[in-house]
């Protein structure tokens, strides 16, 4: 008999067809988050899960699955699973890094673009009919060539933005808590900085850390005060990495220039007074949302379910231990 699987959300149809090959899949295929009860329910004679980051793992339920052996998330963040929990019930946890690198850079690109240059602002005046005549301070934005570009999180997805801002002649100062080592600085052209020296000096500061609860609003109130007036502040990160009040407020009263964010605390609810601000960009956390990107995703994510089940250490295993005490 083949192992059974749970899968959460309404994924691509080839994701499922491809796990039916190798196990009894029991394919929720809705957009809308299974409740606790139902989840807990289907998951009690499941020996896997595929998942998305919002759908929440949580140690309640992963004691009401007791054949549970692998969950493995369709995304880089996996801070919706209680990974302790699960390393306690030998259940590894899997996520799909590398895949949505270059994408994410894309969007985080689109929204630093977007902001500096008003563009969502400007062609919504012009589809509301305002554009009468030409004016030389018409729609004055902000020059992204030759400007300083700060990145908290340095990562992947960091490296591909630090590529994308040499061909705009872009200055490049990077935060991470180990530095990055002198080759790959120099490759990318990056220098580390101290938190507070890259708010000062960044004209445009773009956040892309890991979410854990050490840099829950590691943007408030303070760091925004040390960015510059002119200054515009992008977060394609985690909701609650940043203030997100404390960010309207900042945006509201001009002291910095604007902002791009994908990402939000309570998402997907959000705070509504962003949509009252003529200074930021809005997104419905869509980082890594191309075709590719998000097939790719979906495939790596089978395959560490696939290699889970069958004996094999998932390559994006990340509580190893569990395979190791296997």
């Amino acid at each position: 008999m083949k192992p059974k699987v749970l899968v959460t959300r309404k994924f691509f149809p080839e994701l499922v067809v491809r796990l039916q090959e190798h196990f009894e899949v029991d394919d929720h295929a809705s957009n809308e988050a299974l409740d606790p009860v139902e989840l807990k329910a289907r998951l009690a004679d499941k020996a896997g899960v595929l998942l998305s980051v919002a759908d929440p793992l949580t140690a309640e339920s992963i004691a009401a699955a007791p054949q549970l052996r692998a969950a493995c998330n369709v995304g880089v963040g996996y801070n919706n699973i209680d990974v302790a929990a699960c390393t306690r019930a030998g259940i590894m946890v899997t996520n799909t890094p590398d895949v949505l690198t270059e994408t994410t850079a894309d969007l985080t690109w689109a929204l630093l673009m977007a902001v500096s240059r008003r563009l969502p602002m400007a062609e919504r005046w012009l589809r509301e009919g305002h554009w009468g005549a030409w004016r030389y301070d018409l729609w004055l934005g902000t020059d992204v060539h030759h400007a300083t570009l700060g990145i908290f999180g340095m990562g992947r997805i960091g490296q591909a933005l630090a590529r994308r801002a040499a061909g705009f002649g872009m200055k490049t100062i990077y935060h991470n808590r180990a530095r990055l080592p002198a080759d790959i600085e120099a490759q990318h052209n990056a220098t580390w900085v101290d938190k507070e020296t890259l708010l000062r000096e960044a004209d445009f500061v773009v956040l892309l850390l890991p979410y854990s609860p050490v840099v829950q609003h590691y943007i408030g109130a303070a760091e925004l005060s040390l960015m510059k007036p002119t200054a515009h502040l992008v977060n394609v990160a985690r909701g609650g990495i940043v203030d997100d009040a404390a960010l309207i407020t900042a945006l509201r009263e001009r002291r910095i220039c604007g902002a791009g964010v994908d990402v939000f605390e309570g998402e997907p609810k959000f705070n509504p007074d962003f949509l009252a601000l003529d200074n930021v960009v809005l997104t419905p956390h869509i980082g890594s949302a191309s075709y590719q990107a998000r097939m790719a995703m979906g495939m790596r994510a089978v395959d560490n379910l696939i290699e889970a089940l069958t004996g094999k250490r998932p390559r994006d295993c990340v509580n190893s231990e569990v395979f190791a005490a296997a």
